[in-house]
């Protein structure tokens, strides 16, 4: 382990092995999956973890938002000790019903034709922040919260980062997990690729009420494309009594900021309107909030002795919710590098931020994130418009996923967030 050092100024440096940039999903998921490898390993890791806002104090990371945790990931964040945590946080997505509003085309995917007890599950921001930080707290893990970068310097065998309250860290490796509008990135002018969908996402929590069952959801998730978006509804668990579903109404930017503005009545009504009644009565709806839909990705999420994780890395448009699973591949496949790393070297030799360690990383990502990111723009593309030929494909493909089941096959691993 390496030993603290001094400035001329007598400004004491912290040294560490891994520092985190970020506390949210990812940045958090991240710190404890190193500090479980350090444990598993029996090595000794100096882990840090930067936060801006305590997970109790309007969060970004951590709001009020749902996010869909699909199959494969779940089986991640049980390998990294985390879910068994936050699994009473979770409401079971048993079926999937996507439809092509106006159209012939609609098909089911069903956690039964697969042999599973689900396919996913939705966990709200909120709650989950609380846990995963009491999770840290209870480890040796060095939180700096409330903090921000307030500056970075890449040195030959360290960077250097300075918080707002002058603490300095010296760290071997550095990882960015701080978001769209990375901080990082920034500082090191990385560039940002962005495909704008010309979209605005509309989130809310609603109430809603089935006279048939008297049950909200029955765990049923729905994917409905409209041509101005998709229009996701997941499911959650009651609050005080109240059947809740989460929305996700992809609509066109003056749509979107009319459909912010009017009452809850008519938007309900709108809404209803647009979705139909699968997944009953809607009934009520809690704070609505918006953020534009983009693409936004970096050509290479490495720099020196860096790597870009999570939303820092890309931010996918939320049509078929891979944006967190994606997200959560990438800590993966830093942990397994990691490891990799520090078994085949000595205490003595041990350097994480080693070149040979970022592009090891980056090439572990190549293929999973290029090929996520096409799958989301064509889906996009191709069911965000009334472009005749294409909706007759659409929903022909739609109706042969249910007319032959073995295709879905493929479509259900994606879905669960499995890849070879």
């Amino acid at each position: 382990m390496k030993a603290q050092t001094e400035q001329d100024t007598c400004q004491t440096i912290n040294v560490v092995d891994v520092a985190i940039v970020g506390g949210a999903m990812a940045g958090a998921t991240l710190a404890l999956g190193l500090r479980k490898l350090a444990k598993d390993l029996r090595r000794p890791l100096k882990i840090a973890l930067i936060e801006a806002h305590r997970p109790d104090d309007n969060h970004p990371g951590f709001d009020a938002r749902s996010i869909a945790v699909a199959h494969g990931s779940i089986f991640e964040l049980n390998r990294l000790g985390i879910w068994p945590k936050i699994a009473h946080l979770g409401t079971p997505i048993e079926n999937i019903h996507i439809s092509d509003r106006g159209h012939f085309g609609m098909t089911e995917l069903n956690a039964d034709d697969f042999y599973l007890k689900h396919l996913g599950q939705v966990i709200e921001l909120e709650q989950v922040g609380k846990v995963l930080f009491k999770q840290i707290a209870d480890t040796d893990i060095e939180l700096y919260c409330p903090a921000k970068l307030a500056s970075v310097e890449a040195q030959a065998n360290a960077q250097l980062l300075t918080l707002d309250d002058g603490t300095q860290l010296s760290t071997s490796l550095l990882v960015a997990a701080d978001g769209v509008n990375s901080k990082v990135r920034q500082a090191f002018k990385q560039p940002l690729e962005q495909v704008d969908f010309d979209q605005v996402a509309v989130i809310a929590n609603v109430e809603v009420a089935n006279e048939k069952t008297g049950k909200a959801h029955e765990n049923w998730a729905f994917e409905r494309f409209t041509d101005s978006g998709p229009l996701a509804i997941l499911p959650m668990a009651k609050s005080k009594g109240v059947n809740r579903v989460s929305l996700v109404w992809a609509l066109r930017p003056d749509d979107a900021e009319r459909l912010l503005s009017v009452p809850k009545a008519e938007f309900l009504a709108e809404l209803q309107q647009a979705f139909g009644y699968r997944a009953g009565q809607f009934t009520g709806i809690g704070e609505r909030h918006s953020y534009p839909l983009l693409l936004s990705h970096m050509p290479r999420p490495i720099y020196h002795r860096t790597v870009f994780i999570g939303n820092a890395a890309q931010t996918l448009h939320p049509i078929a919710g891979q944006g967190f699973n994606l997200g959560l591949r990438d800590l993966v496949s830093l942990l397994e590098v990691l490891k990799q790393t520090i078994e085949s070297e000595t205490v003595d030799e041990l350097d994480l931020g080693s070149a040979q360690v970022t592009h090891q990383y980056l090439q572990s990502r190549e293929a999973d994130r290029s090929t996520t990111m096409t799958n989301i723009e064509f889906l996009v593309r191709g069911f965000s418009n009334d472009y005749w030929p294409l909706v007759a494909g659409r929903s022909l493909a739609l109706r042969l996923l249910s007319w032959l089941p073995p295709l879905k096959t493929p479509i259900a691993r994606s879905a669960m967030g499995w890849r070879s």
